[in-house]
């Protein structure tokens, strides 16, 4: 690796971590260029620049014009911004930057649970707008022996449960294979629903994923049920989820990912027992600088000659 060391930076997906890459190597921004100038930035690149850095969730297919082009650091876990079917044909590596965001992302969801279960959001607007003066706000739900179905036990998903056993939640799991785990295991998502109080989407994204959590699982969780998601907005079909809510076939929901984000369907949007973030769950300083610091790492593996520190096996 030299000071002239080409990097393709397709999109401003952390402005820290692409301020130490500038820092590092010659980086050409493709999101600073106008549609219709990529391809030609694309060829001006081609047999000189091998390496390219994306977030992980939004590739601009462009980049898998670049003949020359071998490895993408992909910033983020999930992958389905990736085209695999083009990077297993012309043999191009990825990686990802798994592990380092389990613990911010499994915080959000114990609060998004706490949240939901005692209604947290509805009592500070309650108790800031004066209703209390007219009476008490309206009881909120306990967390013991409750049982927190997770749809998804993956690193995540055993974080999650390690925080939400002190609570005295019971823990189940779905997942397409039974693991070696003590919890209880369900070998399909509609008896994992109806076995939980509290359901929690880890899901990936993907076609696999796509619309699994419908009606029929809004129905089997119940009106008395909380719907979490923190996997991926495409395993939810919104207006399902939001027609079951308005009609209280179930009691809440709360969600951190969306299909079209940043939109968010009106008919969520306009309910008053769902909580909403704008994808929140890896963001603390700290977990994205150590996400940013595995696309360095990875970066500088690749241009070494050294094995990749989490290369994607797809």
């Amino acid at each position: 690796m030299t000071d002239q060391t080409e990097l393709l930076l397709v999109n401003e997906f952390h402005p820290e971590t692409i301020a130490r890459l500038d820092g590092k190597y010659r980086t050409h921004k493709l999101w600073e260029v106008d549609s219709k100038d990529r391809i030609e930035l694309i060829n001006s690149l081609s047999g000189k620049c091998s390496a390219a850095a994306s977030a992980s969730w939004e590739v601009d297919p462009v980049v898998y014009e670049l003949e020359s082009l071998q490895f993408i650091a992909a910033f983020g876990v999930g992958v389905d911004g990736i085209d695999f079917s083009k990077t297993r044909a012309r043999g191009i590596r990825v990686s990802n930057t798994p592990d380092v965001l389990n613990d911010a992302v499994a915080d959000l969801a114990l609060a998004m649970i706490l949240a939901g279960s005692r209604n947290l959001i509805n009592a500070d607007a309650f108790a800031r707008q004066g209703h209390w003066l007219q009476g008490p706000f309206p009881f909120g739900r306990s967390l013991q022996d409750k049982t927190l179905g997770i749809a998804g036990l993956g690193r995540i998903g055993q974080a999650v449960a390690e925080r939400a056993l002190p609570f005295g939640l019971n823990i189940a799991y779905h997942n397409r294979r039974q693991t070696e785990s003590d919890f209880s295991y369900h070998d399909s998502l509609e008896s994992l629903a109806r076995d939980s109080d509290i359901l929690l989407g880890i899901l990936p994204g993907g076609e696999s994923t796509r619309g699994l959590f419908n009606r029929k699982i809004f129905r089997a969780l119940g009106p008395e049920g909380l719907f979490i998601n923190i996997g991926r907005g495409s395993s939810v079909v919104e207006e399902e989820l939001a027609q079951s809510l308005a009609e209280k076939e179930i009691a809440a929901a709360a969600l951190d990912v969306y299909e079209n984000e940043p939109r968010i369907p009106v008919s969520l949007s306009r309910l008053d027992n769902i909580i909403l973030l704008p994808h929140i769950g890896s963001a603390t300083l700290e977990t994205r600088r150590a996400m940013g610091q595995l696309v360095i790492d990875n970066l500088a593996a690749y241009f070494n000659g050294s094995p990749l520190l989490t290369e994607v096996q797809n």
